[in-house]
């Protein structure tokens, strides 16, 4: 159940949605759990951003790039440092929207594990949804490396939440054969058809994930992955502020 301020609850039905903001404000509409908003913007917001990580997830999964570990990674050096570690280090001549938008344009130039990849795309819907000027004023100095991301990210760890589309579940393979370990888990951006974009697993269902995982474990074991209860979603009300700032080179002017 959504909760807004009184007298904002009428302004839902008229705002301009797409199809896919639509279905996430019913999903949040028709659970047993109150979602309070501080205002209708900051809910529109959401739905807006929450899209847009869904199109960032299919958009990298279409990209072209490859599932890899971090011994094996590789990047486009035109915009990006590859750190010993296997993490990409953002060029100094490259504001992080071209950084990550070549991604998306170049996939094939690029291959990293699951879990950098829900930061591109978490990263991908805000500059989508913040636009470019806030993106570069905040965002600056990019390094991507497994769930290393930049504090305004803002990524929320939520116990056993619901899952709406645009946030980053994971399943859990607790008996993995250490020979891959790579494969003890795999993070997933939940779609608003229920599958899941799964970095190296393509766009999957949770059944599906869960059976994949299956093939990965220690010889021998019955122990199943599984879902973990706990959500990873973004401090919509945060990223909001973010967008109501007019950046300015080597500044930050804010107009809230």
């Amino acid at each position: 159940m959504i909760l807004l301020p009184p007298g904002e609850m009428e302004q839902v039905d008229g705002l301009e949605l797409s199809g896919t903001e639509r279905e996430i404000l019913r999903l949040k509409q028709a659970s047993p759990v109150t979602y309070p908003y501080r205002s209708v913007q900051v809910l529109e917001f959401e739905l807006r951003t929450r899209s847009r990580i869904v199109e960032a997830a299919v958009g990298l999964y279409r990209s072209g790039a490859r599932f890899s570990t971090f011994a094996n990674s590789r990047c486009n050096e035109r915009y990006w440092t590859r750190l010993d570690n296997g993490g990409f280090r953002l060029r100094n001549d490259v504001t992080p929207a071209e950084g990550i938008r070549d991604i998306y344009r170049n996939g094939w130039a690029y291959a990293f594990e699951c879990a950098t990849a829900m930061v591109i795309a978490l990263y991908k819907g805000v500059l989508e949804a913040i636009g470019e000027p806030a993106f570069n004023a905040y965002f600056g100095g990019l390094l991507l490396y497994d769930w290393k991301y930049d504090s305004d990210l803002r990524i929320i760890s939520v116990p056993g939440g619901e899952a709406f589309p645009g946030d980053v579940v994971y399943f859990k393979n607790p008996d993995f054969d250490p020979n891959t370990p790579e494969w003890r888990g795999e993070n997933g951006i939940l779609l608003p058809d229920g599958n899941y974009f799964a970095h190296g697993m393509g766009l999957r269902s949770g059944a599906e994930i869960i059976a994949e995982l299956n093939t990965k474990r220690r010889p021998g074991s019955t122990v199943s992955a599984y879902r973990l209860d706990q959500v990873e979603t973004l401090d919509y009300a945060y990223t909001l502020g973010l967008s109501n700032v007019s950046a300015r080179i080597g500044s930050r002017l804010y107009s809230l």
